[in-house]
């Protein structure tokens, strides 16, 4: 299991743990400047998927349940510590999967899940040909990439960087096109949802999360699109309840004020 966890500020000693998956195609390396964010008592790792930086060598998931098998495999790892999930994109599919996996094997149940741009699980029908997915070509993936902020625009003019970066996006799409959703999956944690107020989701879809959790419920809006602002970004964790108040409540926060567009979809 070497290499699965990043820890960008070890606290070995914090009874807390802020557990991160990451999007389609990304890798830990985003999600290291949140470390400043937290608190004292939450210590911040990073779950690395297959088939990139320490663990390049390893090949990529064959498909979702190959990937929240190593996912539930890890989450044992942190064992008597109370643990926060948070997923972006992706990964906040795999953070409500997980959180549904580790009950099921008598794990105690996460502090909180957090899910931030992404659509609720049960509604991805509408999604089948809706880009990004395996189907589109690699300019295709390449553009979507760029116009979400997911790559810089240092990179592209670097063949190298791009046809690699393509390579993982793609696994990770086949990954989780292979999703299947349970009608009776729940979390019991308290479940918020983050959302951009320029990124392709609406306060509807925020809300169609709201089934999924037999715990409070928390919708906040915040500025920027699909990956928020670069201010926002590095510090998100102040943006999770749990880090502010311990739970989620029924209320919705607006983003500041300013007009909506619709520019990018889950990944």
């Amino acid at each position: 299991m070497s290499g699965q966890f990043i820890r960008p500020l070890p606290r070995p000693q914090a009874p807390r743990v802020l557990l991160c998956l990451s999007f389609c195609g990304g890798g830990t390396a985003p999600f290291r400047p949140w470390a400043d964010s937290l608190p004292e008592d939450t210590e911040l790792a990073l779950y690395c998927y297959p088939g990139r930086e320490a663990r390049y060598s390893v090949p990529f998931a064959r498909d979702w349940e190959d990937l929240l098998g190593g996912a539930l495999a890890a989450l044992h790892g942190l064992a008597g510590r109370r643990v926060v999930l948070c997923g972006h994109s992706m990964g906040a599919w795999v953070a409500f999967d997980l959180a549904v996996r580790a009950r099921r094997a008598g794990l105690p149940d996460p502090e909180a899940v957090v899910v931030s741009a992404a659509r609720a699980p049960h509604t991805r029908a509408g999604l089948v040909d809706v880009p990004p997915h395996p189907r589109n070509t690699d300019q295709e993936l390449l553009d979507w990439m760029l116009g979400a902020g997911q790559l810089s625009e240092a990179v592209r003019g670097e063949p190298e960087l791009l046809r690699m970066a393509v390579e993982v996006f793609r696994a990770d799409l086949c990954v989780a096109d292979s999703y299947r959703f349970r009608p009776q999956d729940r979390v019991t944690a308290p479940l918020q949802v983050l959302y951009g107020e320029d990124d392709d989701l609406s306060d509807t879809d925020a809300d169609a999360w709201r089934p999924l959790s037999t715990g409070p419920f928390k919708a906040t809006r915040v500025a920027g699109g699909h990956f928020y602002t670069p201010t926002v970004w590095p510090r998100l964790p102040e943006h999770m309840a749990a880090f502010r108040t311990g739970t989620p409540t029924t209320r919705t926060e607006p983003a500041p004020p300013g007009p909506r567009r619709r520019t990018a979809t889950t990944a």
